[in-house]
């Protein structure tokens, strides 16, 4: 199959017909709302789990401050909590956000005019538009205060990513955090209002895609790097990855197939969806996180591909694959050690073969090409490495972003190929 390149105009193109576009009142241009930010939420599981989730069970009384940076700018602002996995209502006293270690007051949010709002279990909230112009790439303060006690279902593990928690109605910037929490929490999206061309790339993924192995605070997971490059463009980037996520089975989060509509689909303006999945589902069977769990077969790997791949074109998104890099001796030396094994890199490698030629792809990039050791191909080159040999550090994700040919205009650089049943 001749392969060829994608250009960013399509990119920004493809979902002209499903976004969410609309003219001012006023008669000037079209705007729309994209996703500039996004954190995917996950289910808080038990203590008989492997891994610890790191948060509270409950919150009460408290505020909380967390640190995120956008991707497109925009002239309004709104936020997403969400309690997807909640057995019980969540209330919201009090929401603001401002720019980061700004001098400027912070901004207060209303829900249909109200200061505060009450979250159903399962749902999700939307705050009313702040006409307030962020730029791209800028950084967020977002504090929330809950005034009561409030169980923890919801949440994002991880991340990199530290809260700021504060005993009370502390909204705005905490001047002394009384505590620390690594990951999110009901904290779901920022939407910004972007030009009529605006629109969203969604990177899905586990905890490669999650940034692991990078430094944290510092933005450095190969989503953030892709956003960079696309901020000139008007294009937002939201990080859909979910350390543990698996493309069948449910994990530390949802699997991928049953979390599609709402952390892909869903998204405001989106137009493509970058995926990364399929090392833990090859990986994790036999291991200390799913011990008892057989090998899952080339087939259920292509198939459930397929079905991702089926659901974005129904809906006029694009999608690309991305190659799963080298594994050889992850996790080794730690309690979660049986994570690789010679059956299991076979597998790794019979997948990658059938995304190069599959076909059911709009694009292709081989972040195993780019990431492994020319001389040991099994393992990921020692400059890539964060040093589990399972996850890149920041030299790494920065590669696996600059594999994605933007200033080409070229999406999947080296490996791009048209769909089966795609128009020259």
């Amino acid at each position: 199959m001749t392969m060829k390149p994608v250009s960013i105009a399509a990119l920004a193109l493809a979902a002209a017909c499903g976004a969410n576009t609309m003219a001012h009142a006023d008669g000037g241009p079209e705007t729309r709302w994209v996703t500039s930010w996004y954190a995917a939420p996950q289910a808080v599981w038990d203590d008989e789990f492997v891994l610890p989730t790191n948060v509270p069970l409950w919150i009460d009384n408290q505020s909380l401050r967390e640190t995120v940076r956008l991707s497109a700018g925009g002239r309004a602002v709104r936020i997403v909590l969400s309690n997807r996995y909640g057995s019980a209502p969540v209330r919201v006293g009090e929401i603001s956000i401002g720019l980061l270690d700004s001098r400027e007051p912070a901004q207060r949010l209303t829900f249909s005019g109200h200061a505060g709002v009450t979250i159903a279990p399962g749902a999700a909230v939307t705050s009313d538009p702040l006409r307030w112009t962020v730029s791209p790439l800028a950084h967020l303060s977002v504090s929330t205060y809950l005034p009561e006690r409030t169980r923890v279902a919801s949440f994002h593990w991880g991340a990199l990513q530290t809260i700021e928690v504060d005993q009370g109605k502390r909204t705005g910037a905490l001047s002394n955090a009384a505590g620390h929490i690594d990951g999110r929490l009901f904290l779901n999206a920022v939407l910004v209002e972007a030009g009529g061309e605006g629109r969203t790339v969604v990177a899905l993924g586990d905890s490669i895609t999650d940034g692991n192995g990078s430094t944290p605070n510092a933005d450095r997971r190969w989503p953030d790097l892709l956003a960079q490059r696309l901020a000139s463009h008007g294009i937002g980037v939201a990080n859909a990855g979910i350390s543990g996520a698996r493309l069948l089975r449910d994990g530390m989060g949802q699997n991928a197939l049953a979390r599609f509509d709402r952390d892909v689909l869903a998204q405001p303006g989106v137009s493509d969806v970058i995926v990364l999945l399929g090392i833990n589902d090859i990986g994790w069977p036999g291991s200390p996180f799913a011990p008892a769990e057989r090998a899952v077969t080339l087939d259920e790997l292509t198939v459930g591909y397929q079905q991702l791949a089926a659901a974005a074109h129904l809906r006029n998104v694009r999608i690309t694959v991305g190659t799963l890099p080298p594994f050889e001796g992850a996790l080794e030396g730690t309690p979660y050690a049986g994570h690789y094994s010679a059956a299991k890199e076979a597998m790794r490698t019979r997948l990658n073969d059938w995304f190069r030629s599959a076909g059911v792809f709009d694009a292709v990039v081989d972040f195993d090409a780019i990431l492994r050791d020319p001389a040991h191909p099994r393992r990921l080159r020692a400059e890539y490495d964060s040093g589990d040999h399972l996850h890149p550090g920041d030299a790494g994700y920065r590669k696996m972003a600059e594999a994605i040919d933007v200033a080409g205009a070229a999406i999947g650089a080296s490996r791009t190929m048209p769909r089966t049943g795609a128009k020259p």
